[in-house]
C-alpha cells in the first residue's frame, strides 16, 4: 500500500508541473522570437540598401538594429555557457539529474526564449552574466522543470525563477529548499510548520506561473500577428525602389511608419515577461536601505534580495522566521553556496529581509 503524499509533496509536484508548463511555453516563445528576428533582419537589410535615407531615420533603425544584436548575443551566450557548464559538470551528475532534459536540449530556440523571457532591458542580473555552476543551475531551472535534484527531493518551493539577482539566488533555489532542509527536524510541530510555510510558497508560485503562461501566450500571439505585418511590409518596400529621393511623398511617409513597426516588433522581441521577473529586486532593496540609512556589501545585498523573493507575500510570525532561519543555518550546502560560516548566518539577516518586505508592501 502506497504512503499518502503530504501536502508539501503535493504542492511540490504542482509547482514542478507549473514550471514544466512554463518552460514548454518559453520554448514556444523561442521559436516565434526566432522567426520575428529573421523577419526584422530581412526588413533591416532592405532599409540598409536604400540610398539617401535622412540621417534621423537611419539613426533610428540603426539603434533598433543594435538592440536586436544585443538580444541575439545574449541568447547565444546563454546557449554557450549552459553547454560548457553542463559538459564540465556532467561527470558529477550536475546536469540533467532529475531535470527531465538532456544536456543537448538547450538549443538556439530555447536560448532565444530565455533571452526574451528575461529581456534585454530587464532590471537585475541577466542570466547571461552568470558563469560556471550558476549558469548550469539557471539553465536547468528554466528548461529542466526546476528539479535541481541534489540527492533527491527536488525544489520544495519550485523557485525556478527565484531572485534573478545572481548566483546566490540560484544557490538558494538549488540547494537550500530541497527536502534535506526540513526532513531531519526532530520536533514534529516545528517540522509541520516549516512544511506549511514551504507549501504556501509552492502554492504562491503555482499561481504566478499560471499567470506567466497566460502572458507568454499573449506575447506569442502578438508576435505571430507582427510577423504577418512584417512579411507584408517587406513585399511593399521592395516595390519602392532603392533611392529615397526618387520615392513619392506617400512612399516616404509609409517608409517612416515601417520604422515604427520595426520598433514595436523589436520591443516584443526584447521586453521581458513581467510575470517571471523577481517580485523583489535590487532597486527595492536600495530604496529600503536609503530610507533606513543602512549599508550592506554586494554579497549581503544579493542574499537579502534572494531571500526576499523567497518569502515574498508569505505571512509569518516571529516563530516562523526563527524556523526559517534555523532551516537555512542548518543546511551546510546552502551555507557553502553563499560562502558563509554557520556563525555568520545571523538571525538579523532574516529580520532585515522581513523589514525590507514590509517596507515594499507599504510603498
Amino acid at each position: 500500500m502506497s504512503k499518502k503524499k503530504s501536502k508539501l509533496k503535493l504542492a511540490q509536484e504542482q509547482a514542478e508541473k507549473a514550471i514544466n508548463e512554463t518552460n514548454k511555453k518559453i520554448g514556444e516563445l523561442g521559436k516565434t522570437t526566432g522567426k520575428i528576428y529573421e523577419e526584422l533582419n530581412s526588413l533591416q537589410q532592405l532599409f540598409d540598401d536604400i540610398r539617401n535615407v535622412p540621417n534621423e531615420k537611419r539613426l533610428e533603425y540603426e539603434k533598433l538594429k543594435k538592440i536586436r544584436l544585443n538580444w541575439k548575443q545574449q541568447a547565444e551566450k546563454i546557449e554557450s555557457d549552459y553547454k560548457n557548464a553542463a559538459v564540465k559538470n556532467a561527470g558529477a551528475g550536475a546536469a540533467g539529474v532529475g531535470a527531465g532534459v538532456a544536456v543537448a536540449a538547450l538549443g538556439p530556440t530555447a536560448a532565444m526564449g530565455i533571452a526574451t523571457t528575461f529581456g534585454v532591458a530587464s532590471t537585475g542580473t541577466a542570466i547571461s552574466s552568470l558563469t560556471g555552476a550558476a549558469a548550469t543551475n539557471a539553465a536547468l531551472a528554466w528548461l529542466g522543470g526546476g528539479a535541481l535534484a541534489a540527492g533527491g527531493g527536488g525544489m520544495a518551493a519550485g523557485e525556478a525563477f527565484l531572485a534573478l539577482a545572481g548566483p546566490i539566488g540560484w544557490a538558494i533555489a538549488g540547494v537550500a529548499l530541497i527536502g534535506s532542509g526540513i526532513l531531519f527536524w526532530k520536533g514534529k510541530s516545528d517540522k509541520k510548520r516549516l512544511e506549511d510555510i514551504f507549501t504556501l510558497i509552492s502554492k504562491r508560485d503555482v499561481k504566478l506561473y499560471e499567470l506567466a503562461i497566460v502572458e507568454i501566450n499573449e506575447r506569442i500571439s502578438r508576435i505571430v500577428d507582427e510577423i504577418q505585418k512584417l512579411t507584408t511590409t517587406i513585399e511593399q518596400i521592395k516595390s519602392f525602389g532603392l533611392d529615397y529621393d526618387l520615392m513619392t511623398d506617400a512612399q516616404q511617409y509609409e517608409l517612416g511608419s515601417y520604422v515604427n513597426l520595426m520598433n514595436s516588433s523589436t520591443q516584443l522581441l526584447v521586453n521581458p515577461i513581467k510575470g517571471l521577473q523577481p517580485r523583489y529586486n535590487e532597486n527595492d532593496l536600495d530604496e529600503y536601505l536609503s530610507s533606513h540609512k543602512k549599508n550592506f556589501d554586494e554579497k549581503e545585498k544579493q542574499l537579502i534580495t534572494s531571500l526576499a523573493n523567497f518569502l515574498y507575500k508569505i505571512d509569518m510570525d516571529d516563530k516562523d522566521r526563527h524556523l526559517i532561519w534555523k532551516s537555512f543555518k542548518g543546511n551546510k550546502k546552502f551555507l557553502t553556496s553563499i560562502e558563509m560560516k554557520k556563525r555568520e548566518f545571523d538571525f538579523s539577516i532574516i529580520e532585515t529581509v522581513s523589514d525590507a518586505l514590509k517596507y515594499k508592501y507599504r510603498s
